[in-house]
């Protein structure tokens, strides 16, 4: 059995002709094609808001000049962050003063299949608090208790829950105009995990929710590419490895 280590996996956009003063728009448009893949189709769905947005000046290691936390649950029907979440305006709030040497950041949520023992940021008291306001079941234990039933396969360790995604847009001069490199806007996954699964045998159950993590995955980088109008995209993890492939070659394997 191999070992392969976790790693913080990414997806870098690059535009024609970028312009500081098109960075709103782009944010928009990558936030949007998230929000159409996490949200599945739903309106009015949780996944479809900002559910954070930051300005870091200088380089990540600077204390970001503005930040917002939205409260996206039942009890922001009777605030202000119901429409401060949508994408238009958060995007607008939080880059209404462009700065060269910014990076803006905005935090999304989607549903993803995890192992049990990789922690959701789904906190228990988030859970009975409603604060994601989330109605997840898993169908394993959704079936009529009054069935006489076979007895059951090993339970799948991989469960369904909501990972954090950050999307960034950068300044010319962010981080000494890393953006050459990291492209003009950063999506950051978290950890490859939820879609690079190597170092053990999978069920076909397992494989099967590891499957779906790709396709969604994959749909949001075809969305980009359809509608956001980029000239070139990677798909990353730190250590540097390319994955857009690997991702191909692993989807068709589980087909």
């Amino acid at each position: 059995m191999t070992l392969t280590m976790s790693d913080q996996l990414y997806l870098s956009l690059w535009y024609p002709n970028f312009r500081l003063e098109s960075l709103p728009s782009a944010l928009t448009g990558v936030l949007r094609q998230f929000a159409t893949v996490a949200g599945e189709g739903k309106p009015g769905s949780l996944f479809g808001r900002v559910w954070a947005a930051s300005a870091f000046p200088i380089d990540w290691t600077e204390s970001p000049t503005y930040q917002r936390i939205f409260v996206n649950d039942t009890r922001s029907d009777d605030t202000a962050d119901t429409d401060d979440a949508i994408i238009e305006n958060a995007v607008a709030e939080a880059t209404e003063q462009l700065h060269e040497d910014v990076a803006y950041e905005f935090e999304m949520r989607w549903l993803l299949w995890l192992p049990s023992d990789m922690k959701s940021i789904a906190s228990e008291s988030e859970r009975s608090t409603g604060h994601l306001d989330i109605d997840i079941e898993d169908e394993e234990d959704a079936r009529p208790s009054n069935l006489i039933t076979m007895p059951a396969a090993k339970p799948s360790r991989w469960k369904l829950e909501p990972a954090r995604v950050r999307i960034a847009g950068f300044g010319p001069e962010f981080d000494a105009g890393a953006y050459d490199q990291n492209g003009q806007v950063r999506v950051e996954f978290g950890l490859d995990t939820p879609w690079v699964q190597e170092e053990e045998e999978l069920s076909r159950q397992d494989a099967a929710k590891i499957q779906q993590n790709i396709e969604k995955l994959l749909a949001f980088t075809l969305l980009i590419e359809k509608h956001c109008g980029i000239s070139s995209r990677l798909l990353w993890t730190e250590s540097g490895e390319p994955l857009a492939e690997k991702l191909i070659a692993r989807l068709q394997r589980l087909n």
